[in-house]
């Protein structure tokens, strides 16, 4: 008598070790830990970064008028521009002694080679560059230029120089620029200090002084040189010749000349002013009811009147590429608190009038809670359909898939945004299908009883192995196109494009590891190992309901394509809805923001007093 053994095929092989092994505990266990740490070192924004390299380059054309300016200069660099492989569009911009033209390169090209190419263009034609020409400057534009962090500082009392306000928030902005990932940075409004020396004729003309004498002694005494060093008592001194001048006092002190053996200083002819440089913008700060109504209830006591409005210097803080936007902010103000009452003085109010880290991190936040309720409302609905026990199994799919799923971003530098959730959420629904059917084929095997429980489990997943697979794909492969979209779009739905397929990929693979081995663990014990009496199929009323819907067009051809043509009909009559615009069509949902711009177009030639005074109005 010979007895002839079935070999296992791959998936059953794969299924009977992780079922009868610790492989698939260690999976769940490295699984979990790897997407708990995705989730917290993963950056968080709240859309996805679209690289799209951008240029400015910048001409001097002193004393040249905007046409010729426009004429000699932006015209011909445009053409110059637009001969680089990989620019798509070139704009210009004419002004009266100076041009700024801004090239544009496809989504995708590098950044770094699209700047040294539109430098090697601007350099290799050197010999065209109008005579007129002073200087220009290639400077990139990215994303991460877009401030994620604006402090606003308004003073507390109305006898406060703007100068002040500037000196503080210049010393706030050092002092913030140390904070890890932070990137460009800079102050907006109150015009920065400046010494101004306002020459006197009528003691110019006496002293036989000329401005070019003011230039040459300011430029000889605001040096800081090394002279040389002295060696004494085994000690090297370092010796410098200055220093530069650290205040109005020492400018004042500077000798002009010499008349008649008496020194004459820059303050005997001038007269010098320690104060800001010329008003070119006004920025204030007004509050409105809703700071009444905390002033009221005494949180921020020492806020202005509503309606009143204060001068504003805000210093801007963006992050440096890649870094996490809510990390950066969260860092970025503990230092500013720390610094309050010494460096920012009592008399000085900072307000936060935008954090793009706490937006992102809310939104990323608020989607996770979504994320969770969605997870619980499917256990509860496989726990009412198929049991607590099954549910729970099929239940441990999710987090291991959206684990693994994470991580996978982290590695391939995709950062959490709401794209990427909305991926996540999109294919809960989806990854949840290929466990379901694995333990609704187990659960009927088991109660089949014509098996021992392991070879009842793994002739179970063998069963269903060919559809399940095949359905995997097709979703997988619905989704692969988005891969090929072009322009804008394509890195904005990379994320979706990326995390749909991997958590199709895993939600197949943990179906023929994992499941298989709760299912093993936890149902044995409930259906027996021992054969019983053979398991009919008992018909349900929801079965009679779906057979009466379902056996007359499987019966009978004409209503068969009858139902298909309905069908047909109603899917024709959905896709109209968004052509005819019933629907409204959004990628996607909106996205209130708390900000509101005005632009305001004054008529030409409108002085900067005027603007500010219908500006003043509207707020």
């Amino acid at each position: 008598m010979r007895i002839e053994t079935k070999k296992d095929s791959l998936t059953v092989a794969i299924v009977r070790l992780f079922t009868t092994s610790h492989l698939s505990l260690l999976f769940l266990i490295i699984s979990l830990l790897a997407g708990a740490a995705a989730l917290f070192l993963t950056p968080r924004e709240e859309d996805p970064q679209i690289i799209v390299p951008v240029m400015d380059v910048f001409v001097q054309v002193p004393g040249a008028s905007a046409e010729e300016v426009e004429k000699q200069v932006t015209t011909p660099l445009e053409t110059l521009l637009r001969q680089i492989q990989g620019v798509e569009y070139v704009y210009s911009a004419s002004r009266p002694g100076e041009a700024v033209v801004t090239v544009r390169y496809l989504v995708g090209e590098s950044l770094e080679n699209s700047l040294i190419k539109t430098r090697d263009k601007v350099l290799a034609n050197q010999d065209i560059i109008p005579p007129g020409v002073t200087n220009w400057l290639v400077k990139p534009v990215e994303i991460d230029d877009v401030p994620i962090l604006m402090l606003s500082l308004s003073p507390q009392r109305s006898d406060m120089e703007a100068t002040d306000l500037r000196r503080v928030a210049d010393e706030l902005l050092e002092r913030l620029r140390e904070v890890d990932n932070v990137g460009k940075s800079w102050v907006v409004g109150s015009p920065p200090r400046r010494i101004s020396i306002y020459p006197d004729p009528a003691k110019l003309q006496a002293g036989n002084i000329t401005l070019p004498d003011i230039q040459q002694a300011l430029a000889k005494n605001n040096v800081n040189l090394p002279v040389g060093t002295l060696t004494e008592q085994n000690k090297e001194i370092i010796l410098e010749a200055g220093p530069h001048y650290q205040m109005a006092e020492q400018i004042g002190g500077t000798v002009v000349k010499v008349a008649d053996g008496r020194l004459l200083t820059l303050r005997d002819v001038t007269q010098i002013i320690d104060g800001g440089a010329d008003t070119d913008t006004y920025t204030r700060i007004g509050f409105g009811p809703a700071v009444a109504h905390m002033q009221t209830a005494g949180e921020f006591a020492k806020l202005p009147a509503v309606g009143e409005e204060r001068p504003l210097t805000t210093i801007a803080i963006a992050k440096r590429k890649g870094s996490n936007a809510v990390s950066v902010a969260e860092q970025v103000l503990a230092v500013t608190e720390q610094l309050k009452g010494t460096l920012i003085p009592d008399d000085v109010l900072m307000t936060i009038t935008r954090n793009y880290g706490e937006t992102a991190d809310h939104k990323v936040n608020e989607l996770v809670m979504h994320l969770s309720i969605a997870i619980l409302t499917i256990i509860v609905l496989l726990a009412l359909s198929l049991g607590f026990k099954e549910s729970l199994i099929v239940s441990l799919a999710v987090p291991m898939t959206f684990a693994v799923t994470l991580l996978c971003d982290y590695l391939f530098g995709y950062t959490i945004n709401r794209v990427t959730l909305f991926a996540l959420i999109l294919s809960l629904g989806l990854l949840v299908d290929d466990p379901i059917v694995d333990v609704e084929n187990i659960h009927r095997h088991y109660k089949m009883r014509k098996e021992p429980p392991l070879q009842a489990l793994l002739s179970a997943v063998d069963e269903i192995r060919p559809p399940t697979i095949l359905a995997t794909f097709a979703v997988i492969m619905s989704f692969v196109p988005m891969f090929f979209i072009t322009c804008m779009m394509g890195p904005y739905m990379a994320p979706m494009a990326f995390n749909v397929p991997v958590a199709m990929l895993m939600s197949l693979v943990i179906a023929f590891t994992v499941t298989p081995w709760a299912s093993f663990k936890l149902l044995k014990g409930d259906y027996g190992k021992n054969h019983g009496a053979e398991f009919h199929l008992k018909e349900t009323r929801g079965f009679k309901i779906y057979q009466a819907i379902v056996a007359p067009l499987l019966a009978s051809k004409a209503k068969a394509w009858l139902f298909l043509l309905v069908v047909l009909i109603a899917f024709v009559a959905s896709a109209m809805m968004a052509v005819t615009r019933v629907v409204p069509l959004k990628l996607l949902p909106f996205d209130n923001k708390n900000e509101l711009q005005l632009i305001i177009d004054m008529p030409k030639g409108s002085s900067l007093e005027s603007t500010d005074e219908v500006a003043a109005a509207l707020g």
